[in-house]
């Protein structure tokens, strides 16, 4: 969900975060289909570290660049291969579907937020507890109890 705080709009997509090299070099490259926004967080606020290129993308996007107190420093409707430097130095960029930055009103100076949804993952038991259950007393047709050691001469 991305949080316009000035504003107080909301928009409910999904948001997801590029926070490592290869997912800043992935991107939204080569996405035939972008529906969720993703959110760059640069390890430095400058303005060379926050251009982006559109090289190998499918389709045009919204783009806000915000400083590192989440306001605005400028806003793009990014087309396929082209290339974007922000205005001012930012520190986080968010790439969004068309659209977005219209529907959340955002101008320059405007505060933006985002919540990221967990995505959900099983969680493998511990190996711990499945060491303390006694199967060998319970009464089942499945028993890991020792083997019986072999006759000799049989």
């Amino acid at each position: 969900m991305l949080i316009n705080k000035t504003k107080g709009k909301i928009w409910n997509g999904k948001v997801k975060v590029a926070d490592t090299f290869f997912r800043r070099f992935r991107g939204l490259m080569l996405k035939p289909n972008i529906d969720y926004a993703l959110v760059f967080i640069l390890p430095a606020e400058t303005r060379i570290n926050a251009s982006i290129h559109m090289f190998f993308m499918l389709q045009s996007i919204d783009v806000i660049f915000l400083n590192s107190s989440r306001e605005v420093v400028d806003l793009k409707k990014a087309r396929p291969w082209r290339i974007y430097v922000p205005r001012e130095s930012a520190k986080y960029i968010i790439e969004a579907p068309m659209g977005v930055v219209e529907y959340l009103n955002a101008e320059i100076g405007d505060e933006i937020d985002w919540k990221v949804e967990e995505e959900r993952k099983a969680v493998p038991s511990p190996v711990g507890a499945l060491n303390k259950i006694d199967i060998k007393s319970s009464n089942s047709a499945i028993s890991l109890a020792e083997p019986k050691p072999k006759l000799k001469g049989k």
